[in-house]
């Protein structure tokens, strides 16, 4: 028996005849820069796994049933906003709370994550009150842009047959449709910005990607798990992932991009409530 396992016997036999509990010492272990690279890579693929990346092979299994199902893309609907419990709107908007909170929790853990890496969280990616006007008024000006030509694509990427009918909401006509709606809208901002766009950039730039890779695995994961859509859906938000990514990395904030994304947003639902089947350019099941 060695020195150290003697101790050790010696400790426990001590803790036992005192009846007072020995506890070991903690060790504190400086992990070099492969074992930090691990555990970031690791951290990262967990969040993904937890959030959208676990959405992108949902898309995809989806898309699948899609193709494989008897008819056109353009025949069949992809929708988004939904009752979770038709006929009972108040149960209905329970779940629909529900999914809007508990869809945040990852964003939660990205804070989580970057506070303990010693950074103020979610500050450090630029999404924080600081700057409210000038994050405001950039946002406008991308949903904007990106607005009217993200529709126009849709249009015609569901004409030529590569994209199913979006249908943006089909929630029942009740006082909570509109701000449920705009709650999604900016949900699915939030969670899409801050996850896909500013802390998986942060965690590939720290895992030594270079900025074009980090710029397309961004881009490709955004159009991936919109692939529901058709592909379409896919090319139309890749694309976007790409122009997010450029402006995210020139301004060093993704306050205006969380504010454009839920522009879009909610002009998608909100308009796709007020006129659908009133006007006939745009498409309906």
């Amino acid at each position: 028996m060695g020195w150290s396992e003697q101790r050790g016997s010696a400790a426990g036999w001590l803790g036992r005849e005192s009846g007072v509990r020995v506890e070991p010492e903690p060790v504190d272990v400086e992990l070099g820069g492969e074992g930090r690279r691990g555990l970031l890579r690791t951290e990262t693929l967990l969040v993904l796994a937890l959030s959208l990346g676990a959405s992108a092979f949902s898309s995809l299994i989806s898309f699948i049933g899609s193709l494989t199902k008897p008819g056109g893309l353009k025949d069949q609907a992809a929708t988004l906003n939904a009752s979770h419990a038709p006929g009972r709107p108040w149960l209905d908007l329970a779940w629909q709370l529900f999914g809007i909170a508990t869809a945040l929790v990852p964003v939660l853990l990205v804070a989580h994550f970057l506070t303990r890496e010693g950074v103020p969280g979610l500050r450090v990616l630029g999404f924080d009150r600081t700057r409210p006007w000038w994050d405001l008024g950039r946002g406008a000006l991308v949903a904007a842009g990106i607005g009217s030509a993200g529709l126009a694509f849709y249009l015609a990427a569901r004409a030529s047959g590569a994209n199913l009918t979006v249908v943006p909401e089909a929630l029942p006509d009740v006082w909570w449709k509109f701000p449920v709606l705009i709650l999604s809208a900016v949900q699915n901002a939030v969670v899409e910005e801050v996850i896909v766009l500013a802390y998986l950039l942060r965690r590939l730039g720290q895992l030594g990607w270079s900025p074009m890779a980090a710029l397309l695995a961004s881009s490709v994961l955004r159009g991936s798990y919109h692939l529901y859509q058709g592909i379409g859906g896919f090319i139309g938000n890749m694309v976007m992932g790409v122009v997010f990514v450029l402006a995210y990395r020139r301004w060093g904030r993704v306050g205006p991009l969380v504010v454009a994304h839920a522009l879009l947003d909610i002009v998608a639902f909100g308009g796709y409530a007020l006129l659908a089947g009133k006007v006939g350019w745009l498409p309906t099941p």
